[in-house]
């Protein structure tokens, strides 16, 4: 079965969706994007990500061309012919292609918006039952971290570099802290048993699954705390783990080849994980 997408209006084979080289999003990185998991056919934390979606065009000046509603209903009907149980739907939005190549945008140009899905057992990922590495990078991305860019460069690099280690995420460092992943939230759990992880501000992504497991984790009496903490700290974490919508939750087990705890996965990385995916499905 061909995959279907959703390209400025039409639903069309995914291998025939054509963009514009002039597009703003391929010569500028001028876009957005958003992307939302879904789990037994049906989107998580969509609320979440849909005002993160609106936060990140309106930082940049861009309008959505259709309304939540309309996003949700092209997001649900791409869900269905593509007969997607477990995976994510990625959606970008740019501001639009130009006649010639200009940094200056007119004002009248239509944006592009692009939506497609994505197949992936996250349930069954083998990574939340053997807990993952990480290795730790400069943070070398733009200051505005907080706008989910289509610039990811910086995080390409970084995903190389943990590539390069047999590490499954990079955790990006700025002047000696843990700012995030390079792909998903960053938290520790202290020796005294407080979860960290930094607070939101235009250093990181504000993590919507981050943000739905804060809320697990105070209703089954975890201390949450959001303030930044050393590579050195995370290094003598009881736990650590990473939350994104592609992966729920995850034990990280070892740091820049340290391990974390006895470096196998924690229990509290383990239960969050079980009832944030308990509460996604009981929401559906």
């Amino acid at each position: 079965m061909a995959r279907i997408a959703w390209l400025n209006g039409d639903y069309l084979p995914l291998a025939d969706a054509r963009i514009s080289p002039l597009d703003r999003g391929f010569l500028f990185a001028d876009g957005i994007y958003e992307v939302t998991a879904v789990l037994d056919g049906r989107l998580v934390d969509s609320a979440a990500h849909l005002a993160r979606l609106q936060r990140s065009a309106g930082e940049i000046g861009l309008c959505l061309p259709v309304t939540f509603d309309e996003l949700e209903a092209i997001e649900r009907e791409l869900i269905r012919r593509n007969g997607l149980d477990q995976g994510t739907t990625y959606l970008q939005l740019t501001r639009g292609t130009a006649a010639e190549r200009d940094f200056h945008a007119d004002d009248d140009l239509a944006p592009t918006l692009f939506l497609y899905t994505q197949a992936k057992d996250i349930i069954g990922n083998p990574a939340a039952r053997t807990g993952v590495a990480v290795v730790t990078t400069p943070d070398l991305r733009w200051a505005r971290r907080d706008i989910k860019s289509v610039s990811l460069l910086a995080q390409v690099l970084a995903k190389q570099v943990a590539h390069d280690a047999g590490a499954f995420e990079a955790w990006l460092v700025e002047d000696g802290h843990v700012t995030e992943g390079s792909s998903s939230s960053a938290l520790i759990l202290t020796a005294d048993g407080a979860l960290v992880t930094r607070p939101n501000s235009h250093a990181i992504l504000p993590g919507c699954t981050r943000a739905a497991v804060q809320v697990l984790a105070e209703q089954h009496g975890l201390r949450w705390e959001e303030r930044l903490f050393t590579v050195e700290e995370a290094l003598m974490a009881r736990e650590a783990m990473l939350t994104s919508a592609s992966n729920f939750v995850l034990p990280i087990i070892s740091i820049d080849g340290h391990a974390i705890g006895d470096g196998r996965p924690g229990p509290v990385a383990e239960r969050l994980r079980g009832v944030y995916i308990e509460t996604a499905r009981a929401q559906n």
